[in-house]
Parts: C-alpha cells; sequence; structure tokens
C-alpha cells in the first residue's frame, strides 16, 4: 500500500488528527458494522451477489471518502464533494436492492436510462476511489482501457476490434463482467476476512512475537540484523495484503536495527523491500492473489497454497543467503546476546503463534478460506482473553472477579479496534480489485486477451522460451505501480489465457504470471517497495532499487525453472521434486555467491564470476544434463573455493 495515503497506520493517524471526536467515533462504529455485516453474510445469511458486490465497494468508498481528502490538504471534515460523492455512494446500492429482478431482467433486454447513468456514476466513484487510496497508477491504467473500447477499431494489427456500442460498454464494464465481477467478489469474501484476520492477529500481539521470534531465531548470526528483516518479514507477510505495507510496517523496526548494525541505507531499504516483496509469495494469503487465483482457475484454494509452498522457500532461502554473504563481505557480525529476548520467554509466548496455526490445519483439513479466517479470528480472540486475564491476575495482581471485568473491557475494546483496524487496511485492497474489474471488463468485452494470446502463440511457433520471456515483461510492466491483487488481475487477464493457449498447464501459467506481478514491485523504474524501503532508511531511490534487483536475482529466474518442470510446484515423484529442490537450492547458493562476489572465506575472483552464473543457471534449469553438467561445474569451483581459502589462512 502506497506510503502516500494508503498503509493503515497512515489511514489510523489521519483518522486520530484530522477528525473531530465524535466524527471519528461515528466513523470507526460505521467501519466496525461493515465489517460485521461482511461477516455476517459471508457465515449466517448470504444475501443476493449483485447487492452484496455493490454494498461491498460503494459503502467502502464513502467510507473513504469521509476520511481521506480529495487532495493532499489536510480536512478535519468531509467537504461538498466529499459529501456528494458519499451520497451517490450510498445510492448505488439502494438501486440494486429496490430493482435487483429489474436489473437481472434488462441485461438481457437492454438497459434503462437508469441503469446507464448508475454505471457511469458508480464507475467515476471507483476511479476516484482507487486514486485516493492507491495513487494514480491504477486509475490511469483503468482510463486507458476504457479509452480504448472506444478507440480500439482504428487501432492497428492485434490491438484493432470491431467496436463496442457505447450503452452497452458502459453497462458492461460496470456489471458483473467488470466492476462488481469475479475480482470484487473474491475481495469481497476472501480478501476481506483475511485482512480482518491479520488485524486480530496484530490486536493479540502476534506481530511483536513475529519481531522477537525472529530476533530469537538469527539475530545472534553474521548479519543477524539483516537475517531478522528476512524472517520477521516473511512471517508478516504471510498475511499482508501487499509489498508496500509489509514494509512499513516490519520496516520502522527492522531498518533502524540493521543502520546501527551497520548497513548502509541503501542496503538496509533494499533487504527489507525484498523480504516483504517475498511475503506477497508466501502462503496462506499470498497478498490476496491466491484466493483471485483459485477463484479464476476453479481449484480448490489449498492447492494454489500447495504449489506455492516450494518457490516461496526458495525466494527467502536466496534472501537469507544474500545477507549471510553480504555480512561475510563487509565483516559485520549478529546482535549482543543481551539485546535478544530470552529463550525462555519466547516459548512461554509461543501460543501467540496459535491464530495462524488454527487458520492452516482448517485450510487444510478442507473448510473455505473465509470460514478458516472465521477460526483464526475466533482463536485471537481467545489469546487476547487469556493473555489479558493471567496478566491482570498474576502480574497485576488483581483478584478474580477484578481481573475478569478488566478482561472483558479490554477484550470488547480489543475486538472493536480490531474491526475497524481491519477496514482501514481493507479500503485500499476494495478499490484496487473495483479498478481492476474495469480492465478484466475491457478484455472481455473487446476480445483483446484472445488477440494477445494469439500474438503469444505465434511467438511461440518459432521459439517457446521467446514467448515466455515477452509474457514475463508484459507482467512486469503492467504490474508496475500497483497493489499486488490488482497486478495480478491485470497481468492474469491478459497474459494467463496466451500462455495456457500454448500448452502451459493453467496453475503453471497463473502462477507464472502473479510471480512477475509480485516481482515489479522491486523492478525498476516503478519500484515501488523499494521506493518505500528507501525513503523509511533515508538512501537513493535508485540505488536501492538496484540493489533489491540484485538480491532478488534468484527468484526472477524461479518461474522459468516451474514453467520447464512443474515439480518446483508439488507435481511429479517426490524423487522428481526432490531432486529439483536440491539443484534449486546449490545454483541459488551459486548464483548469490557469484552476485555478492564472496564465497566462504574470500572474493569471488573476478575471472570465476561468470563460471558460478553458468553453474547456477544449469542447475536451475530443471533438466537432468543441465543438473549434471551444473553440479559438476559447481563442485570444481566449490572446492577450488575451499582449497585456495583455506590455503590463504594457513599461510
Amino acid at each position: 500500500m502506497e506510503p502516500s495515503a494508503s498503509s493503515p497506520l497512515e489511514l489510523e493517524a489521519q483518522t486520530n488528527r484530522e477528525l473531530p471526536n465524535l466524527v471519528r467515533h461515528l466513523w470507526r462504529a460505521l467501519a466496525a458494522a461493515f465489517v460485521c455485516w461482511h461477516m455476517w453474510s459471508l457465515l449466517v445469511s448470504p444475501p443476493d451477489p449483485a447487492i452484496y458486490r455493490a454494498v461491498h465497494v460503494f459503502f467502502g468508498a464513502a467510507l473513504c471518502f469521509s476520511l481521506i481528502a480529495a487532495g493532499p490538504t489536510a480536512r478535519r471534515l468531509p467537504g461538498p464533494l466529499d459529501l456528494a460523492l458519499i451520497a451517490v455512494c450510498i445510492a448505488i446500492p439502494f438501486h440494486y436492492i429496490l430493482d435487483a429482478d429489474g436489473i437481472e431482467m434488462r441485461s438481457f433486454m437492454g438497459p434503462s436510462a437508469l441503469d446507464i447513468a448508475v454505471a457511469i456514476a458508480g464507475t467515476v466513484i471507483v476511479l476516484e476511489f482507487a486514486r485516493r487510496t492507491a495513487g494514480l497508477a491504477m486509475p490511469i491504467i483503468a482510463m486507458i482501457f476504457i479509452a480504448y473500447v472506444f478507440v480500439g477499431p482504428w487501432m492497428p494489427g492485434v490491438l484493432q476490434h470491431r467496436g463496442v456500442e457505447w450503452k452497452q460498454a458502459t453497462v458492461e464494464i460496470f456489471g458483473n463482467n467488470g466492476i462488481l465481477g469475479t475480482i470484487v467478489q473474491v475481495s469481497a469474501t476472501f480478501i476481506i476476512m483475511f485482512v480482518t484476520f491479520a488485524a486480530f492477529l496484530q490486536t493479540s500481539r502476534a506481530g511483536d512475537y513475529f519481531n522477537d521470534l525472529a530476533m530469537g531465531l538469527v539475530g545472534w548470526a553474521r548479519g543477524g540484523q539483516a537475517k531478522v528483516a528476512v524472517v520477521s518479514s516473511f512471517m508478516f507477510g504471510t498475511v499482508s495484503g501487499s509489498s508496500v505495507a509489509n514494509v512499513v510496517a516490519s520496516g520502522t523496526f527492522t531498518i533502524p536495527m540493521m543502520r546501527r548494525g551497520r548497513y548502509d541505507r541503501e542496503t538496509a531499504g533494499a533487504v527489507e523491500a525484498v523480504a516483504s516483496t517475498g511475503g506477497q509469495l508466501a502462503p496462506p494469503v499470498m497478498g490476496a492473489g491466491a484466493f483471485l487465483m483459485a477463484e479464476v482457475l476453479g481449484v480448490p484454494y489449498i492447492d494454489i497454497v500447495k504449489a506455492a509452498i516450494i518457490p516461496a522457500l526458495l525466494f527467502y532461502f536466496a534472501a537469507y543467503v544474500h545477507a549471510d554473504l553480504h555480512a561475510r563481505r563487509t565483516g559485520l557480525h549478529g546482535l549482543p546476546r543481551n539485546e535478544l529476548p530470552p529463550l525462555l520467554s519466547l516459548v512461554k509466548r509461543a501460543y501467540l503463534l496459535s491464530p495462524l496455526l488454527v487458520l492452516i490445519f482448517m485450510l487444510f483439513q478442507g473448510f473455505s478460506p473465509f470460514r478458516a479466517a472465521a477460526f483464526g479470528i475466533a482463536t485471537a480472540i481467545l489469546v487476547i482473553i487469556v493473555t489479558t486475564f493471567t496478566h491482570r491476575l498474576l502480574v497485576r495482581g488483581e483478584g478474580p472477579f477484578a481481573a475478569l471485568v478488566g478482561t472483558v473491557e479490554h477484550t470488547i475494546a480489543s475486538i472493536y479496534a480490531a474491526l475497524h483496524g481491519s477496514v482501514q487496511g481493507v479500503l485500499q485492497l476494495i478499490a484496487v480489485c473495483a479498478a481492476a474489474g474495469v480492465v478484466a471488463g475491457v478484455i472481455g468485452l473487446t476480445g483483446v486477451g484472445g488477440r494477445f494470446a494469439a500474438l503469444l502463440l505465434d511467438l511461440a511457433s518459432g521459439l517457446p522460451l521467446a514467448a515466455m520471456l515477452f509474457a514475463m515483461l508484459v507482467a512486469l510492466v503492467l504490474g508496475m505501480g500497483v497493489p499486488t491483487t490488482a497486478a495480478y488481475a491485470i497481468a492474469a487477464a491478459v497474459v494467463a489465457p496466451g500462455l495456457i493457449r500454448m500448452g502451459t498447464e493453467p496453475l503453471v501459467a497463473h502462477m507464472f504470471v502473479f510471480y512477475y506481478a509480485v516481482l515489479s514491485a522491486i523492478t525498476p523504474p516503478i519500484a515501488l517497495a523499494s521506493f518505500a524501503g528507501a525513503g523509511l532508511a533515508g538512501g537513493d531511490l535508485w540505488r536501492t532499487s538496484l540493489v533489491a534487483l540484485r538480491l532478488g536475482l534468484a527468484t526472477f529466474i524461479v518461474p522459468f525453472m516451474f514453467w520447464l518442470s512443474p515439480a518446483l510446484l508439488g507435481f511429479g515423484s517426490a524423487l522428481q521434486v526432490t531432486q529439483s529442490v536440491a539443484s534449486a537450492l546449490f545454483g541459488i547458493w551459486l548464483l548469490a555467491s557469484a552476485t555478492e562476489g564472496w564465497m566462504f572465506r574470500r572474493a569471488v575472483p573476478l575471472s570465476l564470476r561468470p563460471l558460478c552464473i553458468v553453474a547456477a543457471i544449469s542447475l536451475l534449469v530443471p533438466e537432468g544434463y543441465t543438473d549434471l553438467a551444473g553440479l559438476g561445474l559447481g563442485i570444481l569451483i566449490v572446492a577450488g573455493m575451499w582449497w585456495s581459502g583455506e590455503k590463504k589462512v594457513a599461510e
């Protein structure tokens, strides 16, 4: 989430600072009611899908317009423009509530004037909603696609389409195939429940425990400050919906710690940016992209989670190895033992992980994701109750009755804070999912996705690798400047159908697109996660981006690995999966050694680095003969470096 106006921390600050007490409390009450209505609808009494999606988007937009000003200047109360937008936001869902049957009937017979007016107003609202919460990138992309509907008949080559009547285009872009379509359905079900779960997890102080646990596990090691950033960002990122939000949340703790450990500003920002971006690739949430992928592919959500496990571990192995080699090269040490949390304290507080463990267990038991999240939320509330009561009874010395009363008061306040806090986290995701629906609607309306797929097929007929490289570049470009969920939604709509028509397995194609959409957060020239890390560290934007690109280099190769051999997604025999993982780990280590220029106790000579890269790529290509060639060359390099290092030490 962009630091400009979209992180939950900044929205909380705005709520506390800009609004009068009465308005602030009213906003929080409405926000909490908004989340409670979603939970009731999902778990108890589902309403009509069209009404549910409309309320989700436009009541969320109304909360946004009451909180976030149209411009950079602060204001204490919503202005006339905000009030007008809020009124429209409230009116649009009532159009669906009062005339749901008529709207469905007119979808076959042709829209009425009111349908067209609602569609135009709703589209404008969504674009402004996205602008206020996510910046200009997403609205600009959506407006380019809208313009394409009308100028497409005059476009050259693959971009040309026959044209669409404007009334039909307006209603289609807004309706069940566009803004109020599949992407918003995912936002209104899975995403809001998992963001709420993350808010309850933070309220139960699990977020603090993540940092303490990371420090206890790796803070003592060489370059421990960066390794803490890697581990804590992984744990927080598994439930975070945004690379930038992850940077802001964990980077405020890890980046100053790395700076105290003598890491330069650019490296500190880059380590946090890469580690936070990896959280979007890590189950169970995967930046909310996993839910959308499951919905699009029509497969169980748990299948997406299982396929993502090995690539996520490879990503964090690469980040950890880079942190270790950088520390070796620069002579950095870990944190002093007296600054680390005691092991006994960490063990006693391990129950704070129980909400996350319950969530994962329920998912693997086959529960729907939002029901698993509900169990996780219930567990987090139980943790709050037990922690508060125990603290009041044993630490503060209160009597049982006083401790019970205080626990009830604190628990109610914590639940209320988590409910309205989750809205502050979900507003941007609602906005970008709705705006991504514009793109999906235009692609379906104009058929450009099919023509793009034909272009990929033409490329693949001569050289499949060229088609995959082209798909990678398109996914990276489309993902730049937009949050994870929207980046994947746009790239998947444009690129994935072509990859599938090339013969790529649907899950492999979508994971390929998803990875590069996520990695766009650390890819110059618009590397949002890197820019956020640089801002927190006070470093240069471009240097931080380039360092982050080097640290994440191995991950840019991983999607090609599971395209060539899906064993890295868990497909195949145990032997195939084990061989692919082992060769990938060795290849990542060699590639990190080449890019960091260090191995064991000494620098890697410049003449040897290209050979390291050749051996690494050979190991990363999942073929038997390439693995053998890479293994042989890698062993020779490692043996030579080890022997020369030992000889140098002996001398």
